[in-house]
């Protein structure tokens, strides 16, 4: 099944790393959100759990491996077309992650790779699941 008109959702796992009071964000290399900042993460393969998914996810997009930690939220996302047909619909199950190893550097469907601050995080006009996921992250981070 294509990612684009799909017949069904798709799964859709998202890594929220954290690094003291900031976020690890991709510049998206592939639609959906082409050219915009989110967050590492992609699409269950079959056979996967949802943690293994994160951390591969991670590692493809950002060069770090990632330990898993709590779920933060689930999200869905459909983007229509416009004649209203349904172009993607994703259902988004993000994880809190912290570092543990790797090099950090953009890559498969990653176009940049960046560290943000919590002030920073407002001007980069994130998609409201992302922005909710990532304040939610930093809270329980700083809290801990």
């Amino acid at each position: 099944m294509g990612r684009e008109y799909p017949d069904n959702p798709l799964v859709g796992v998202g890594a929220v790393i954290i690094e003291g009071d900031r976020v690890l964000l991709i510049r998206r290399g592939q639609p959906p959100l082409l050219g915009e900042w989110s967050l590492p993460g992609g699409v269950l393969e079959c056979g996967e759990t949802l943690r293994e998914a994160v951390a591969r996810e991670a590692r493809e997009e950002t060069g770090l491996v990632v330990e898993t930690g709590e779920m933060l939220g689930v999200y869905e996302r459909v983007i229509r077309d416009d004649v209203k047909r349904v172009r993607y619909h994703y259902v988004l199950i993000d994880f809190l992650c912290r570092a543990i190893g790797g090099d950090l550097k953009a890559g498969s469907d990653a176009a940049d790779v960046r560290w943000f601050t919590r002030d920073e995080i407002p001007a980069l006009n994130l998609a409201y699941d992302a922005n909710d996921v990532v304040r939610k992250g930093l809270a329980l981070h700083t809290s801990k």
